[in-house]
């Protein structure tokens, strides 16, 4: 952890002269609004890096260097939140079993922070419901551009690949009715608890029925990310939906796989 916080605080250092001091024009859109990012790393150089990033975007932000404290804070300011970053390596409470918290009480998106080694770990996470994963060690303004992406899309439907209904139009399928202006779904009249990534991902898949989408593809129009980055993250978050929307996920009607290619949607 020493070594990654003393890359870390040296990268942020030997940049500070050419994006952390200057007042560069961005976006209103691209940033943060003033929503408010928890920051969870027991290493307070990452989280000091990481927090001014984001502030310098737009954000507020609130530091955590344990699970306890993360879980008080996300307790005491639940309608503020709009993210947390949260390394999987704490004290106290460990970031999976905080994730697996978070996720039982609603659909506070998450982004995890995991050594790029740690596949298993990884997989855990998003399996247990994580939206993201940055690696470490990784660039700040990379973390950054990644909670702009989720926040994004946790508020903004997925536009058609080609010829597909756009705009706020409920999509139904089967016994399964979608609305993107709740951002809502149900099954025969009962809500299914997606979280925010997974919502992004069957409302795409809805709105573009019969087309074949590769996992590039899908990590370039869902997550917003460019062709090559890991598309462990579209597998699980596939085999999640199907555990939702299927009556057997073994045996998927809606969300098949095309092999060798990726995935078909058929309503």
């Amino acid at each position: 952890m020493g070594s990654l916080a003393q890359r870390m605080g040296s990268a942020a250092a030997g940049r500070n002269d050419s994006t952390m001091g200057t007042d560069e024009a961005i976006p209103d859109e691209a940033r943060g609004g003033q929503r408010t990012v928890l920051v969870v790393d027991d290493d307070a150089i990452i989280r000091d890096v990481v927090v001014r990033y984001l502030e310098r975007e737009g954000f507020k932000t609130l530091q955590a260097g344990d699970g306890l404290t993360a879980r008080d804070l996300i307790e005491g300011n639940e309608r503020e939140l709009a993210l947390v970053v949260l390394d999987l390596m704490l004290p106290a409470i460990d970031g999976l079993e905080l994730c697996r918290w978070i996720r039982s009480r609603g659909e506070l998106p998450v982004i995890m922070l995991t050594a790029r080694s740690d596949e298993t770990d990884r997989i855990v996470g998003l399996e247990l419901g994580a939206d993201d994963y940055v690696g470490k060690p990784f660039s700040p303004r990379e973390l950054t551009a990644r909670v702009r992406s989720v926040l994004r899309r946790s508020r903004r439907a997925p536009e058609p690949a080609g010829g597909g209904p756009a705009g706020g139009a409920r999509l139904q399928f089967g016994e399964m009715e979608l609305d993107p202006v709740a951002h809502r779904v149900t099954r025969a009249g009962r809500e299914l608890r997606l979280t925010a990534r997974e919502f992004d991902l069957l409302e795409f898949f809805a709105r573009n029925p019969g087309a074949v989408f590769s996992r590039d593809q899908l990590m370039a129009r869902v997550w917003g990310y460019e062709t090559g980055f890991d598309t462990g993250t579209v597998s699980v978050h596939v085999r999640r939906l199907r555990e939702k929307i299927e009556t057997d996920p073994s045996e998927p009607r809606h969300l098949q796989t095309v092999w060798g290619v990726g995935y078909r949607f058929t309503p």
